[in-house]
């Protein structure tokens, strides 16, 4: 570890399985990391004791670092008090105070900001946007989720909540989403519809290698599987997910039609998936767009990875 003193912040990624936090220098280094178990099944107090902890943990690893504040990134909506509201995957948490909270153990400034918005700020000020001051991001995974970056800030909207492109419905008829909608697009293209559909084709008697790679236990198929089949030439997973890839185009056209925007950031563990989706999602957007943004559409990988949540809720105060 560096000596010198330099301004640095605590960066906190509360997720549904882990915290993860660590001390985060103004250039994007992450200079030491800790990771604890949520206990989101214990309700409210136990998941504010492992944040606690995490922070702790980086505090005392700060030696003659100058600690400018605690950033927090948090499922759910954030409203601008920093009050975490219905967070999923938290049991027991309507609305909490996160950022008192937590001011009030730490007697330092703290940013609480919803994660898939503080991810964007990571690849705004670290990652793959840093030449892009306008841009969708995208979190494809278990769900889907996403920000907006315009002029290189995050835009939140009135109540926090702006940018949750998962929740665009793109068949008011469709299947019922988590959220009590109908037809989102996340309910075509999370993950447990990617592995509901592809389990669905193979019961029906289509071939495909994705059955050896689970050792014939389908319950067992997840997207990381599909994309591995998919790398391989399998037909059935490349048709999965590029069903799936056009189907997130349509309502990411949607967006940047409204917004007027030409580039969308997407990460996530479905974003590791080949070159074919990545274009599919492209070709599906510049489908669904206003004709003269078409030229324009660049569709690029995120370049953080894992560490995108550490990195965006610290820079949320360096």
């Amino acid at each position: 570890m560096k000596n010198e003193k330099n301004a640095v912040a605590v960066g906190v990624d509360l997720g549904g399985t882990n915290v993860k936090a660590g001390l985060v220098s103004s250039e994007g280094e992450i200079l030491y990391q800790s990771k604890l178990p949520t206990r989101a099944s214990e309700g409210p107090r136990a998941i504010l004791s492992q944040v606690g902890a995490s922070i702790k943990d980086c505090l005392s690893q700060a030696n003659s670092w100058e600690v400018k504040g605690i950033g927090i990134g948090s499922p759910g909506i954030v409203d601008n008090e920093g009050v975490v509201k219905s967070p999923p995957n938290l049991t027991g948490w309507d609305t909490i105070p996160l950022r008192s909270e937590i001011e009030n153990v730490f007697g330092i400034p703290v940013s609480v900001e919803n994660d898939a918005n503080a991810a964007a700020i990571a690849e705004s000020r670290f990652g793959a946007g840093r030449n892009h001051p306008d841009f969708l991001f995208v979190i494809w995974g278990t769900g889907v989720g996403g920000g907006l970056i315009l002029n290189r800030k995050i835009y939140r909207g009135q109540s926090g909540g702006a940018g949750e492109i998962g929740h665009i419905s793109i068949n008011y008829e469709g299947p019922i989403c988590n959220c009590g909608s109908r037809g989102c697009v996340e309910a075509y293209v999370g993950q447990r519809y990617l592995s509901h559909r592809t389990a669905e084709r193979l019961r029906s008697g289509e071939k495909s290698i994705i059955v050896d790679l689970v050792k014939g236990d389908l319950s067992n198929i997840e997207p990381l599987v599909i994309s591995q089949a998919a790398e391989r030439g399998d037909h059935l997973a490349n048709h999965v997910l590029e069903e799936a890839a056009t189907l997130l185009g349509v309502a990411l056209g949607s967006v940047m039609s409204i917004m007027d925007l030409r580039v969308s950031i997407i990460g996530g563990g479905i974003s590791a998936v080949g070159d074919g989706t990545m274009n599919a999602i492209k070709h599906s957007i510049q489908r669904h767009v206003q004709k003269p943004l078409r030229p324009g559409i660049q569709v690029i990988r995120a370049a953080l990875g894992n560490n995108a949540g550490i990195l965006g809720a610290a820079g949320l105060i360096l």
